[in-house]
């Protein structure tokens, strides 16, 4: 579990706000793909983007809490997955490799980044020409719950810090009532 904005944010709780697979379905994820979850937390889409791709896959999972990394490892682990590489690192200091991935996802972790733009001139350097960007965020509205209503990005921020990283947006569309998808193209 990862605390976001003081509370745990376990699976029944994400599932209610959106549909993961949905998600994963719409960024095109399939067997065999290269999968980034940059600020992946304890691996919630890790895991779920480890059963898409398979053994014929891979998933890069990177976070800066060596404790949420551990989780993710141990679960990794109890559920047999084998194509999870869950690094300890600052994703404004990572680049995984260059070229090799399809896919790079942050869930609601946009807005937490010293460097938001730095992070995404290190994932368009992984993405493949044919990949795609998916930022999974929260709406910047007044909930009860969440990270503070001040640091949150709209939609319109995240496609302009995307565009100034040489991004072209290819979407932005709803994720339930909290939530929105924004996916770009290098």
């Amino acid at each position: 579990m990862t605390c976001h904005g003081g509370f745990s944010l376990d699976e029944s709780i994400r599932r209610g706000w959106y549909n993961p697979e949905s998600i994963l379905k719409d960024a095109s994820l399939k067997a065999n793909m290269v999968f980034m979850d940059v600020g992946c937390g304890d691996g919630f889409f890790s895991i779920l983007a480890a059963k898409i791709v398979g053994p014929g896959g891979m998933i890069y999972a990177l976070d800066i809490d060596a404790s949420a990394i551990e989780r993710l490892k141990r679960q990794a682990a109890d559920l047999g997955l084998t194509n999870i590489r869950a690094t300890v690192g600052s994703a404004e200091e990572t680049v995984f490799c260059s070229r090799c991935a399809d896919v790079v996802f942050f869930s609601m972790v946009l807005h937490d980044f010293s460097n938001p733009k730095r992070v995404l001139l290190n994932s368009k350097r992984m993405l493949k020409q044919t990949g795609a960007l998916v930022n999974l965020d929260w709406k910047k509205e007044r909930m009860h719950f969440g990270p503070p209503m001040h640091i949150r990005f709209d939609e319109n921020k995240v496609a302009e810090l995307l565009k100034q990283a040489g991004f072209t947006v290819a979407g932005i569309k709803e994720a339930g009532p909290h939530h929105y998808v924004v996916t770009a193209k290098p």
